[in-house]
């Protein structure tokens, strides 16, 4: 009986592969480089200027400007996770020299490829230390949309960089 089983369970998997798959791909990441054949390479998506990028060069769901930014901006903390596909940029937790019974963790969020003040959500948790160790303590709510603003203009700041004049 187990062998039927899993020998349905194999017939039913095969039946569903599809060889579409290579073309929506291949449709997905073709495009025109105006780089004039350069080899640089840059794995995070980036702003308007990602359908122009190479074909080679896989096209991932962020906007690089706030991807490097949100890197830049949260460089002293240490970082417990960073995910360019989702976007999603997970801070360690990170204890101030002059306030070492506190610590905080940050959790950014970028929804967008393009470069708009709504594109990122920051996420602040605070603990805070007592005799029974560390418990959870509420966060001044504008610490997260702080983190956002610096965000978005160290993003503003690497696009106009980057963009020649």
């Amino acid at each position: 009986m187990r062998i039927l089983t899993l020998a349905a369970c194999a017939c039913l998997l095969a039946a569903c592969s599809s060889d579409d798959m290579t073309d929506t791909v291949a449709a997905t990441t073709t495009s025109t480089s105006t780089t004039g054949g350069s080899s640089w390479f840059w794995p995070f998506g980036g702003d308007e200027g990602d359908e122009l990028a190479p074909a080679d060069t896989p096209q991932l769901g962020v906007n690089s400007y706030l991807w490097r930014a949100t890197l830049d901006t949260l460089n002293f903390m240490p970082l417990a996770s960073a995910d360019p596909v989702g976007g999603v940029i997970i801070s360690d937790w990170y204890a101030a020299p002059d306030k070492p019974d506190e610590h905080m963790k940050v959790t950014v969020y970028i929804l967008d490829k393009r470069l708009r003040a709504d594109a990122v959500k920051v996420s602040v948790f605070r603990q805070v230390r007592n005799q029974t160790g560390w418990s959870d303590a509420a966060v001044n709510p504008d610490t997260g949309i702080k983190l956002e603003n610096a965000i978005i203009a160290r993003a503003r700041e690497i696009r106009l960089s980057t963009t020649p004049q």
